[in-house]
């Protein structure tokens, strides 16, 4: 077999996200299973330059991994010609001007989500691409979720009939910082540091929704900071800023609606940390991070409603389970193979910084219909 290498500046990796997610469970784990097998007797071998602003965190996590490429330079690595691809998993507010230094250099653009602070910034990042003939995409990982691709399967093959709705329920209580540490880092609670829960999952909705539904035509939102006062990563005090909290009321394509909740400030009574029901005129389905139920119509039960009774049916027994029928990878190391395949070999790729712009436009005019407390049309974005 021939190896291909695509050397890929790695901007983030000493965060959460960027760490767990992209370099462990991702490349490295492509690494471990010997590459992506093009197809034509040839490997695509990533090969990871790690980027940051810490040296001594850098050089650990190189040192922990094997790794032999690392740097606090971002203009240098983007400077060498042998770097390919350029992954960004910084915080926002430092997303969009990394991207367009990378995009400048001609390297190939692979990112988190809001890919800007702005509708007008995300969009400008999608053009300047576009004119720069690089390829260029988005992670939109919730769609690899084993849970949403049973979904999906259940809608390929026409189970719901007409889908009437969506609820969506998403979040946990995150730690406010002073008794137990936060889960989250403090930013995400400082809207001065691009934080918020509509700025960061605002953006997945749109990429659920418009993957399997369709299009969101208008969205209409509550946003809310439930929680004024918490403690960052060195036990200090601080206002939070940003909302913690999001209800929203999507319109979609076709005429459905979707409800989605999403909290840092919930306690979980559900079975996984993110759920979707879709309810249709033939059947319903209760999709989470790897689980789905169903319920057809002709074994839907016939509840009445009748307070002064007890229940006497569980209606969770009522569900029937889908079975995997396929292995299911980790999702980002999923769309990472898929995102390789399409530098290297220029095989479709449908999640691109245009689709990153849908998101941050749909974060956009949550913020704004919450401001402004009305529905707002979602107008369709083209470049």
């Amino acid at each position: 077999m021939t190896r291909t290498t695509l050397r890929i500046a790695m901007n983030g990796v000493t965060g959460r996200m960027g760490y767990r997610q992209h370099l462990l469970r991702s490349l490295l784990a492509i690494r471990e299973q010997g590459g992506v097998d093009a197809g034509d007797g040839t490997v695509l071998w990533p090969e990871p330059v790690l980027v940051g602003r810490r040296e001594h965190a850098l050089r650990a996590i190189a040192d922990r991994h094997g790794l032999e490429h690392w740097t606090t330079d971002l203009d240098a690595v983007l400077a060498d010609p042998a770097t390919d691809i350029y992954f960004d998993a910084q915080i926002t507010s430092a997303r969009e001007p990394a991207l367009r230094k990378a995009i400048a250099a001609g390297k190939h653009i692979y990112c988190e989500k809001p890919t800007a602070s702005g509708l007008a910034g995300a969009l400008e990042l999608a053009r300047l691409a576009e004119r720069a003939g690089v390829r260029h995409g988005v992670v939109q990982d919730k769609l690899f979720l084993p849970g949403l691709r049973k979904l999906k399967r259940l809608i390929d093959g026409g189970f719901f009939g007409e889908i009437l709705s969506v609820r969506g329920e998403f979040g946990y209580w995150v730690f406010e910082g002073d008794w137990q540490p936060a889960q989250r880092p403090s930013w995400n609670y400082r809207a001065q540091d691009g934080g918020g829960i509509v700025a960061d999952m605002f953006p997945h909705w749109e990429y659920v929704l418009h993957g399997l539904f369709g299009r969101v035509r208008s969205v209409q939102a509550e946003v809310v900071t439930h929680v004024p006062r918490r403690w960052d990563e060195r036990g200090k005090p601080y206002e939070a800023t940003a909302d913690d909290a999001a209800y929203g009321v999507f319109r979609l394509e076709g005429g459905a609606v979707a409800q989605i909740n999403s909290s840092w400030a919930v306690r979980v009574h559900r079975d996984e940390l993110v759920e979707f029901q879709v309810d249709g005129v033939e059947g319903s389905a209760v999709a989470g991070l790897r689980r789905c139920r169903v319920q057809h119509r002709s074994a839907t039960p016939k509840p009445v409603w009748n307070p002064d009774l007890p229940l006497t049916e569980s209606f969770r027994d009522q569900w029937q389970e889908v079975p995997d029928n396929e292995e299911f990878d980790n999702g980002f190391k999923a769309q990472w193979e898929l995102f390789l395949r399409h530098v290297a070999l220029g095989e479709p790729w449908g999640w691109d910084l245009l689709a990153g712009a849908r998101g941050v436009q749909l974060a956009e005019l949550g913020l704004r219909s919450a401001a402004e407390g009305r529905r707002l049309d979602v107008p369709e974005l083209t470049l």
